[in-house]
């Protein structure tokens, strides 16, 4: 009974990142983003392999977590651009190491 009360209220906070930024095609996204806001077709064609469905399902996840800003413009047709927040930003340290890694180890 004290190890589940324990599972219930312990919290490891590699698994809440890993919620958040864990997705396939997350970090492509990031890396994308910090280069400057994008729009939709940029980002499509900017990560290979990605489907709208796949890519339209990440955006609202990260901007549902605060990764990322969905702007909108009324223009004819739609305009819709996405950049990082300071949140989404503070990601890019992640993304510095990780390439790191992949040159040494990959």
């Amino acid at each position: 009974m004290e190890a589940e009360l324990q599972t219930q209220t312990y919290e490891c906070s590699i698994e809440k990142a890993l919620n958040v930024i864990g997705g396939k095609w997350t970090f492509l996204v990031i890396r994308e983003l910090t280069h400057g806001k994008k729009r939709f077709g940029e980002l499509k064609s900017a990560i290979h392999g990605v489907s709208s469905k796949a890519l339209t399902d990440t955006l609202r996840h990260l901007e549902v977590h605060d990764i990322l800003v969905r702007e909108a413009f009324a223009t004819v047709p739609p305009t819709v651009e996405y950049g990082l927040t300071v949140k989404g930003q503070a990601l890019h340290k992640i993304i510095h190491e990780m390439k790191m890694w992949a040159r040494e180890w990959a």
